[in-house]
């Protein structure tokens, strides 16, 4: 017996053949991946979906081992060249002995904001003040780059107006580049053949941030939250995750509406979202930008919970201007205090969302009218067909005070508990609702 549960949700590789399995159990090859659904009561076996034949069916426990993430050394850095606030004395020292080419970028002191191009060249280190200009940053004012990122890569294969062209990176001490380490990572990684999707984060001090939190994410593993696989450099950060065919929850809705997607499959879609974010608050780990446009739907009506980690990375240094109003509870609008409390508040939102087949939230309502009016009490009514107990779960998502709004944990039982009432079973059917050819038709 494994001296380890794995919860609902956790990928699991096999570690042997059972190709000739009794009724009930599930067949597989060394190697397969498969997912838990349950524990059974004899705690050695449990219930899991096969990733490949999409069958489920008993194992036993010994079979299995956790799928291993690819992991980050937390001293990776995808500007190992940018050395902070120090000065230009202290960069002089930091680029001996001199060598054409060898450079760093260092934070201004005397223009705070700016940054400083410190170059070797012959016996000389020669220092670029990096400016500000309509949001962009540039030396000479005639070429412009979004991030200190590509104007290294730029003046790396263009010396412009600088001395020489960029051709050794000193590194800050401690440091490892990311892009040299990672690219190792990735070549390694073990996709076992399924499709993955990519996404490029272009601002860098965000890259930044995200690469941070990659070592937590790539642990990560539940059957509602799309799985971060890794993390690939090459002019950017591209993270690589794993492909979720149906597209975000919003478009989902909007384009099959009531007459294709019933209540039965809301409240399916609600209790997956739920599920992953019960998860995420087991882990302590906040998501901050929790909505119906960051959920996606696998070709088996699974609804996952996407951007956990990046809208984390991407909310380090915003000012509230720029905060998803709708959707963001009010300690975190006004005082910046995010918590999975005030996921509960977006998780409400997100469930008008649902049940309204995609609507925007507070129709007709500019953001200053909806932060002004919550915070004197208004609350959302029902959308059209909404059940009265999702309604009221809603309201309690949406208590002024964080401490009475429920745990993700009660949100779950609440919810399988309607899903019950009426008849279903609280896990997902693998029925599409646009399971008709002329349907199918529909699909984003």
């Amino acid at each position: 017996m494994p001296t380890r549960r794995w919860a609902p949700g956790t990928q699991c590789i096999t570690k042997c053949e059972h190709t000739r399995p009794k009724p009930g159990e599930l067949a597989f090859r060394k190697g397969d991946v498969v997912t838990i659904l349950e524990a059974c009561e004899n705690k050695s076996w449990y219930r899991a979906k096969h990733h490949a034949s999409g069958q489920e069916g008993l194992l036993a426990a010994g079979a299995l081992r956790e799928r291993e993430a690819l992991s980050a050394d937390p001293k990776l850095s995808l500007m190992p060249w940018f050395h902070g606030k120090i000065s230009g004395q202290e960069a002089v020292q930091q680029l001996q002995p001199p060598e054409d080419g060898l450079f760093l970028v260092r934070e201004s002191a005397r223009h705070p904001g700016d940054y400083v191009l410190c170059v070797s060249f012959g016996r000389d280190v020669i220092h670029y003040r990096v400016l500000h200009r309509d949001g962009h940053l540039t030396i000479d004012e005639a070429v412009c780059f979004c991030n200190l990122m590509d104007m290294v890569e730029h003046y790396s294969k263009d010396k412009g107006p600088i001395c020489t062209k960029l051709v050794k990176p000193k590194r800050k001490q401690g440091t490892k580049s990311a892009e040299e380490e990672l690219a190792k990572a990735v070549l390694q990684g073990e996709y076992l053949g399924q499709k993955v999707a990519v996404k490029n984060i272009k601002c860098d001090v965000t890259a930044q941030a995200f690469l941070d939190e990659t070592a937590v994410m790539t642990k990560l593993q539940h059957r509602n939250l799309v799985r971060l696989l890794g993390v690939i450099l090459h002019q950017g950060l591209y993270i690589v995750m794993e492909h979720v065919s149906k597209g975000n929850l919003v478009n989902f809705l909007r384009t099959r509406g009531r007459a294709l997607v019933n209540t039965t499959q809301l409240l399916q879609f609600s209790l997956h979202v739920a599920e992953g974010m019960e998860y995420l608050e087991s882990k302590k780990l906040v998501h901050r930008d929790l909505a119906a446009r960051n959920i996606l739907v696998s070709e088996d009506l699974v609804a996952k919970v996407s951007d956990f980690g990046l809208a984390k990375a991407e909310r380090k240094g915003l000012d509230s201007s720029r905060l998803p109003v709708k959707w963001t509870a009010p300690e975190a609008l006004k005082h910046g205090k995010f918590s999975s409390k005030s996921d509960v508040w977006s998780f409400g939102v997100l469930l008008w969302e649902v049940f309204s087949y995609g609507r925007a939230p507070y129709p007709k309502m500019s953001l200053k009218e909806v932060s002004e009016a919550v915070e004197k009490g208004y609350r959302m009514e029902p959308p059209e067909g909404c059940p009265g107990p999702v309604h009221a779960l809603m309201g309690s998502c949406w208590e002024v005070e964080p401490a009475r709004r429920p745990a993700f944990r009660k949100v779950v039982e609440k919810l399988a508990r309607e899903l019950r009432g009426m008849g279903a079973s609280a896990t997902v059917t693998g029925q599409d609702a646009d399971s008709s050819a002329a349907t199918r038709s529909q699909d984003p």
